[in-house]
């Protein structure tokens, strides 16, 4: 027999709290974690911990190596490299948190209603998944930037609809599940409306698999993020991202490497700990997966 899911059991949410059972069963994920709360509080206090205006260009101080006064050095404009990554690191933090909960929200209502309703509800909202699916991501995300210009409305839109049609699937995919087990139909017998149905007994029971799927799909919008500003289709300058700052620094990558060694490394520090958190959240969530490990 599978043992139930650690998060399920009463005894030990009293007696221990996630962090130290994400330690218990899985240190790397653990590990991951504290590295995302770390990066997202530098960016949280980015104007506390910065050592200097982001955007201020001081053509006599360009490619300067680290030092004290900027400890990852400056860049082709003589901006402070290390205050850059931490003003980036809010945009694309800022970009992922939001675009990720929009196309969760959007997603699980249309996931609950396909799931739930069928007949033609379910035939046009997943022929509509279906046509967002049938986009490359990024050639989708390029087209409505392109359309709509660049910044941060546009960016959280294209990303949107980017992962709209994964939360949409997931939703309708465990609805058809439950709609028919004996608590669901038992709230319907008692004349429950469907809006009660869904939100009240429904939702409840595929809340696991979206928490998975938000912690996933962060580091996707991030990714996104990332390149579309590299294309220069993301943060409109001098405002700072992390892909812009790839960009921007490219030519001079010989000559100064610290201008794109760093901002790279703190954009594949914050997508592998977000990826590797998400892993240990679904491994936990999932009795399953974490009976194979042998958690």
């Amino acid at each position: 027999m599978v043992e139930p899911s650690p998060l399920a059991q009463d005894g030990d949410r009293k007696r221990v709290g996630f962090f130290r059972l994400l330690w218990r069963h899985n240190k790397v994920g653990f590990l991951a974690g504290m590295i995302l709360i770390a990066i997202a509080l530098l960016a949280i206090c980015a104007p506390l911990v910065a050592t200097g205006d982001p955007t201020d260009m001081s053509p006599a101080d360009r490619l300067k190596s680290p030092s004290e006064v900027s400890p990852m050095g400056t860049d082709v404009f003589g901006r402070s490299v290390w205050s850059r990554i931490v003003f980036g690191a809010r945009v694309s933090l800022a970009v992922g948190v939001v675009s990720v909960l929009a196309a969760a929200v959007l997603g699980t209502i249309l996931g609950l209603i396909a799931g739930y309703l069928g007949r033609w509800q379910e035939y046009v909202t997943m022929r509509l998944m279906d046509v967002l699916f049938s986009f490359p991501s990024i050639l989708l995300a390029i087209l409505i930037v392109t359309i709509w210009g660049a910044g941060f409305h546009s960016v959280v839109t294209a990303i949107v609809l980017i992962q709209l049609p994964i939360f949409g699937r997931i939703v309708r995919g465990s609805t058809l599940s439950l709609k028919h087990v004996e608590f669901v139909q038992a709230s319907v017998a008692s004349g429950a409306s469907t809006s009660r149905v869904l939100f009240r007994h429904v939702l409840p029971n595929v809340a696991g698999p979206i928490l998975v799927q938000l912690a996933l799909s962060m580091g996707g919008a991030i990714i996104i993020e990332a390149a579309l500003s590299y294309l220069g289709l993301g943060a409109v300058p001098p405002t700072p991202s992390l892909g812009s700052m790839l960009s921007e620094n490219r030519t001079a990558m010989e000559l100064a490497p610290w201008t794109v060694v760093y901002p790279g490394l703190a954009l594949a520090l914050l997508v592998l700990s977000i990826n590797m958190f998400g892993d240990a959240v679904r491994d936990l969530l999932d009795p399953r997966l974490r009976s194979v490990m042998g958690g």
